[in-house]
């Protein structure tokens, strides 16, 4: 088949199609019916109405939680008709009034917050949207939905009215009131359905109930997302993510779950979080599964000293003091903030909590953190990433995990692994809540195999290794720390961060033990510090060493950045005059793309009157997408010829493994080709897309061979 015979295909305009549902799809609908909705719905019932997903979802889940598009078509327009009718909005507050007024009782759908009247000795409802406040509400109310008095829950209440001339009463009555949220499950059928998934299934289903489309996401990244749920199924876990803006940090608690509360850090009180002293009343973290703090981050806001101290204790044995009196909870805190620096600015010139503000940016307090979320490895959200499959009712999945929190999975990897003896009692507090979390979202019916056992343990150790590093550069008195594991034949297996592979030379950095006086004799360009700040020596005049290639296997790790052809490639491919490039999947356009990267270098590389003969070994496409592949490898033909490459293609239908062969005596064997990179935003501004160090990879493995199979 020659590239020369390419025509310009006929442009038919074929009408948009619906995505059809995939065998995923189909299956979640077998094994849960009624408890699952199609993700896309929210946005179509929403419209102007400001409520949470798991709000519209609640209600969806009634309603138009199947597969059948007939029954989803009348569930969404149920649910329309219900916010129509019951939801209300602020600017409609008191037309909604006069419907209550003229009918004498009416139904509405609001964010419900209660307090107690000291004075009368009586508990008083506000209406966020209604705007009416004093409602009456019966201590028998109270006593079943405590939540009540926490700032707000969204509700759906039967509002009565009747006016009196007694000026002091309240003319609106609570007629009924029923908070937002799924009231009973069937946990065994819940177990038993997840048999049914491979491990790669659930986690996608995982990911499209969070909302997401998991075909967007690697593996490490399906990962981090789900670390975001372990404080809804964990009791007492101190998680930390920061991050560039625009990455969901805070999405998740807001909107996923009713047993979730996020606030602004800037609003955190000592009353607000853990208990009045004037009234006794107990605060946020004694009626909520989790207390979210947002926009947490940021070096010149000031914290109360007191609510830290609290906090610290609160976070390391799980109790705070009312007085004379000791109370304990159960809610998990969690940290989220942007960063406004890159990784290697923070590493070179401070830590990775540089953002922090200055109470926080402490030591004793950070060690109590859990586990690090690096939200500088999690894309930024794009409307493509959103999920069109099944996912969970978020009310359902909410309740699931609630129900997990008192469980323990934390011993599970101790039948095949055995953490490092170095590993203090509060590291190994960390580790054990991260992998009891992660096993319970995915194998909560305890069964996983060792391989994926080592995954999660690995992910687990990971993300306390990443605190407690940053803490060895603030803290010059801790102690450093092997993480990693043994298994039962006595191999020890590290464990490091992926930043720490990024960049060694700022990652291994240590805090100063104490300030010292340079010598008479010291060496030119020798550097002291002050104490607690991380010392980096560097040579005056920079050497430079050709370094020697390297023969056999490298891998690299999900999201890694700072790779490109230029080093992963180019260096074995100088002096080559003849190169084979076998691969099979040279179709789609950014795969054209990749190779005409590859090409490009290897033309800027050489001498300008050489030439170079590149053979590209794939696959034909076939169908629909024929032409285009042809006029494709065609363009490129003709690019490189004016460059000094001499490119031509082969076909061979029965290659599978890819390959880059050079008549300089090298062979590269490339675990996925060319094709390393994620796919980026698609913005033509996006500096990621006009240089490749600056994307992130996919999980790949390189193999360098020498004098073996080169041509």
């Amino acid at each position: 088949m020659s590239l020369d015979s390419t025509t310009n295909p006929e442009e038919e305009a074929e009408p948009d199609a619906p995505p059809a549902q995939s065998d995923l799809d189909r299956k979640i609908n077998q094994l849960f019916p009624g408890v699952v909705v199609r993700k896309d719905l929210v946005k179509a019932v929403k419209g102007n109405a400001i409520v949470p997903s798991y709000v519209l979802e609640y209600l969806l889940g009634q309603y138009a939680a199947s597969d059948d598009e007939a029954t989803i078509q009348a569930g969404i327009d149920a649910v329309r008709k219900i916010l129509a009718d019951h939801y209300v909005h602020r600017n409609q507050s008191e037309l909604v009034k006069s419907t209550i007024r003229e009918r004498g009782r009416h139904r509405i759908i609001d964010k419900v917050a209660v307090t107690l009247n000291e004075k009368d000795d009586v508990y008083q409802a506000e209406f966020a949207n209604l705007g009416i406040k004093g409602v009456l509400v019966e201590p028998a109310t109270i006593k079943a939905h405590p939540k009540l008095l926490t700032g707000g829950v969204w509700c759906i209440c039967d509002i009565e009215y009747f006016h009196s001339d007694d000026q002091r009463v309240v003319p609106w009555i609570l007629g009924s009131i029923k908070p937002i949220q799924l009231s009973n499950f069937d946990f065994e059928g819940y177990l038993a359905a997840r048999r049914e998934f491979t491990t790669d299934e659930w986690i996608d289903l995982l990911i499209q109930s969070i909302g997401f489309n998991p075909e967007l996401f690697g593996r490490r990244a399906k990962l981090i997302q789900l670390v975001r749920l372990i404080p809804f199924v964990e009791r007492n876990y101190n998680l930390v993510e920061l991050g560039p803006k625009g990455t969901g940090k805070s999405h998740i608690f807001s909107e996923f779950s009713p047993h979730g509360m996020l606030i602004s850090g800037g609003e955190v009180t000592v009353p607000k979080l853990f208990v009045n002293n004037s009234n006794g009343r107990i605060g946020l973290v004694g009626y909520w599964d989790v207390v979210a703090f947002d926009e947490f981050a940021g070096k010149k806001k000031r914290a109360d000293k007191a609510l830290v101290d609290i906090m610290k204790n609160y976070m390391a044995n799980k109790s705070f003091s009312r007085g004379v009196e000791t109370l304990g909870a159960e809610a998990s805190m969690v940290f989220v903030g942007n960063t406004s620096h890159t990784v290697p600015y923070m590493l070179k010139h401070s830590d990775l909590f540089d953002e922090l503000p200055e109470s926080y940016h402490d030591s004793a307090y950070l060690d109590r953190l859990h586990h690090y979320i690096p939200g500088w490895e999690v894309d930024t959200i794009r409307s493509e990433m959103f999920s069109e499959g099944y996912g969970f009712v978020v009310d359902y999945i909410a309740e699931v995990l609630k129900s997990m929190r008192t469980a323990d999975y934390s011993d599970r990897y101790q039948q095949h692994f055995t953490l490092s003896p170095d590993i203090s009692t509060r590291d190994r507090d960390g580790i054990h809540k991260t992998f009891s979390g992660l096993m319970k979202l995915l194998y909560p019916h305890g069964e996983a195999t060792r391989a994926e056992i080592e995954e999660v343990l690995r992910f687990a150790i990971e993300g306390r290794k990443r605190v407690k590093d940053q803490i060895l550069r603030i803290d010059a008195t801790m102690a450093d720390v092997k993480f990693g594991f043994t298994d039962k034949a006595g191999t020890w297996s590290p464990v490091t961060t992926l930043e720490e592979q990024e960049y060694p030379t700022y990652y291994n950095q240590r805090a100063a033990v104490a300030p010292e006086e340079p010598e008479a004799d010291a060496t030119p360009g020798a550097a002291t510090t002050e104490v607690g700040a991380p010392v980096a020596m560097a040579p005056e005049v920079p050497v430079v060493v050709e370094p020697a290639l390297l023969e056999g296997h490298r891998e690299f790790q999900e999201n890694q950045r700072g790779i490109s052809y230029e080093t992963l490639l180019l260096p074995y491919l100088r002096g080559a005059s003849e190169i084979t490039i076998i691969d099979p999947y040279i179709r789609l356009p950014h795969q054209g793309r990749n190779l005409v990267d590859l090409l490009a270098l290897l033309a800027s590389a050489k001498d300008v009157a050489d030439e170079i003969g590149v053979t590209l070994v794939t696959k034909a496409e076939t169908g629909q997408y024929e032409q285009a592949h042809l006029l494709m490898l065609k363009d490129i033909q003709d690019s490189a010829a004016a460059a000094g490459i001499s490119f031509t293609v082969t076909w061979d239908e029965t290659i599978h493994d890819r390959s880059i062969r050079a008549d300089n005596g090298w062979t590269i064997l490339l675990g996925r080709g060319l094709d390393i990179f994620q796919k980026g935003s698609g913005s033509q501004y996006d500096l990621a897309a006009r240089r490749q160090e600056f994307r992130q990879v996919v999980a790949f493995g390189v193999t360098y061979i020498r004098g073996e199979g080169g041509l």
